[in-house]
């Protein structure tokens, strides 16, 4: 039972929204280039407020469509 909450604790902060700078991090790219990926590659973002956020979940998916090649 332990090991079950302690699973679904780790996939729900492996799905938790980043903010820009770990975004940017995790894909090795300046704020620019994140912005231009998002208006011209469709990149998946939420905008919360004047912030833009970000599910990694998404991010590798459209990473691994080959979408971000386009």
């Amino acid at each position: 039972k332990k090991y079950e909450i302690e699973e679904l604790f780790m996939a729900e902060i492996e799905d938790r929204y980043y903010s820009m700078p770990e975004i940017m991090k995790y894909l090795g790219i300046s704020r620019d280039t994140a912005l231009r990926w998002i208006t011209t590659k469709n990149m998946p973002a939420h905008k919360v407020g004047k912030k833009w956020k970000f599910k990694v979940s998404e991010i590798d998916e459209w990473v691994n469509s080959g979408k971000a090649e386009e």
